[in-house]
């Protein structure tokens, strides 16, 4: 299970040092892709393997599932660790995200989100915000 928080910064290069604590879970190869509210979402293939069956069996002849699948799978990047524990994010990415230098790298639970800093901030103080409420709704899913 990923989880935490963590502060990292991308370099000239498109580099992100990923948190020492996610590394051993990733694997070898892990897929990076577009993710909602303007983050990238990071799979280990085990959970990337998952997604992608539910993907297939979403009904093609609905547009919203062909518009949510070129979305998702257009995106989709195989990735591998360097030496120095970095992953190279390529500049569709980088802009889909608004990520420029400050990143921060989240853990929730079976995915890696990577945000913008100044996105991430933004993101959790409106959900701050709103946390009971949100809270509240969670009782239908038994949480």
């Amino acid at each position: 299970m990923f989880m935490g928080e963590y502060a990292h910064n991308i370099d000239v290069k498109g580099r992100l040092i990923m948190p020492a604590k996610f590394r051993e879970q990733l694997g070898d190869h892990f897929v990076v892709t577009r993710g909602l509210d303007k983050c990238l979402f990071v799979y280990p293939m085990h959970e990337w393997e998952k997604v992608t069956m539910k993907l297939q069996a979403l009904p093609m002849t609905k547009k919203d599932a062909r518009a949510f699948s070129r979305f998702f799978l257009s995106g989709a990047l195989e990735c591998e660790l360097d030496k120095q524990g970095r992953i190279n994010l390529p500049q569709n990415l980088l802009t889909y995200s608004l990520i420029e230098k400050e990143t921060t790298v989240v853990g929730v639970s079976n995915r890696i989100e990577i945000w913008a800093k100044s996105e991430w901030e933004a993101f959790f103080a409106g959900a701050e915000e709103s946390f009971s409420e949100i809270a509240e709704q969670m009782t239908d899913f038994n949480l």
